[in-house]
């Protein structure tokens, strides 16, 4: 049986080169309620994007020609919000930093669970649907010399606004709330993705050490502390 998603359904922009997986998340996808356009490769994903705004796009890093980071900078450049989740094989920190450095807001690395890429998708859908009013904090949240603006979704580190992916924003705003107090990784794994991704994990690794790439200053004081076996802290000294 057929399954066609509703004229709600969130719409999907997915970009694989390598057929049969563009075909079976596709078909996936469809199953779990999106409505998907599938392409393979970047120069029809930049113009599907053009064509008709995604709620959420779903990029291989590995494509001919224009590859997945150089959509996610294109986009990035034309001030194209969309969320982004990056679809890696290369499993070196180097490579999905890359990522994350282009502009994606997070990045499943194959091969992968098919439920941990629904995970991901309703993680960020979930950021980019409006709370309704009595359910947000908008109330600027301070923390050492750290500011962020929940409302604007913006930050500063002193007089320097950090320029954040949405899933690195979340992170920074959830430690800065509980500045002080040591979260540990399924309590973070929880309120930014939904989603315990399990012991093996490095997602949350990776984001905390590119946040403190954006955060800390080379010379001044780390905002972001690891506290070994635990989890992460904000706080000075």
């Amino acid at each position: 049986m057929t399954h066609h998603p509703g004229p709600s359904a969130p719409t999907v922009l997915l970009a694989e080169d390598d057929r049969p997986i563009r075909s079976a998340l596709e078909r996936a996808l469809t199953l779990e309620g999106y409505a998907v356009t599938a392409v393979a490769d970047g120069v029809e994903a930049i113009a599907a994007a053009h064509r008709s705004r995604p709620d959420v796009l779903v990029l291989d890093v590995m494509m001919p020609g224009i590859d997945g980071l150089q959509v996610c900078r294109v986009l990035r450049a034309e001030g194209d919000r969309t969320p982004i989740l990056m679809l890696t094989a290369l499993v070196e920190t180097p490579d999905r930093i890359a990522g994350l450095d282009a502009g994606a807001d997070d990045y499943v690395v194959k091969p992968f669970d098919v439920e941990e890429v629904f995970a991901r998708l309703r993680a960020l859908l979930r950021r980019t649907t409006p709370r309704p009013a009595e359910d947000r904090d908008d109330s600027q949240v301070t923390a050492a010399d750290l500011r962020i603006d929940p409302a604007a979704r913006r930050a500063w580190r002193g007089t320097r606004e950090l320029e954040l992916t949405r899933t690195e924003f979340d992170l920074l705003e959830l430690l800065a709330r509980n500045s002080g107090i040591v979260l540990d990784h399924a309590t973070i794994y929880d309120r930014i993705w939904g989603y315990d991704f399990g012991p093996g994990s490095k997602n949350l690794a990776v984001y905390v050490g590119y946040l403190r790439r954006k955060v800390d200053e080379p010379e001044g004081e780390p905002l972001i502390h690891t506290v070994r076996g635990v989890g992460y802290v904000l706080r000075e000294g």
